[in-house]
């Protein structure tokens, strides 16, 4: 069997986005619940195209649609942590990007968790796949690992 890979480190991600947990994250067992990293992830994607004047959740055409999605997790989160969701694009084809997402308490250096999502991107009435303008491809160059 081989060893667990050791967690990511801030560096190796270019672009940051804050997150705070709630009350309600955290589960029975007095820490972040699994599920909610995914909405982390998530969040801190959208945002990050959101404030480049990329993704209008509206109006905008294209859409972004989940079709793959994991998590590995190193040490627990609990509420009132404060985490910054380290982003970079791992791979992006003419209308895909799989994001990669790590997860850092402030002011630590190792991951507490690695995720990564594929966002599809598509015709918002159609919701077939149509490729990134140029826009969206700059942008996310900057994000390439």
């Amino acid at each position: 069997m081989s060893a667990r890979p050791a967690p990511a480190r801030r560096q190796a991600y270019p672009a940051f986005e804050r997150i705070e947990t709630r009350w309600a994250d955290n589960d029975v067992y007095g820490h972040v619940n699994n599920v909610a990293y995914y909405a982390f992830f998530d969040t801190a994607v959208n945002r990050w195209l959101i404030a480049r004047g990329l993704l209008d959740i509206e109006r905008g055409d294209p859409i972004g649609l989940v079709v793959e999605t994991g998590c590995r997790y190193h040490a627990p989160a609990a509420f009132p942590d404060t985490l910054q969701a380290g982003i970079r694009v791992a791979r992006l084809g003419s209308s895909s990007v799989r994001y990669e997402i790590a997860l850092f308490r402030d002011g630590e250096d190792d991951a507490i968790a690695e995720g990564f999502f594929v966002h599809v991107y598509v015709d918002r009435a159609t919701r077939r796949p149509k490729p990134l303008p140029d826009a969206w491809r700059q942008a996310l160059e900057s994000l390439t690992a």
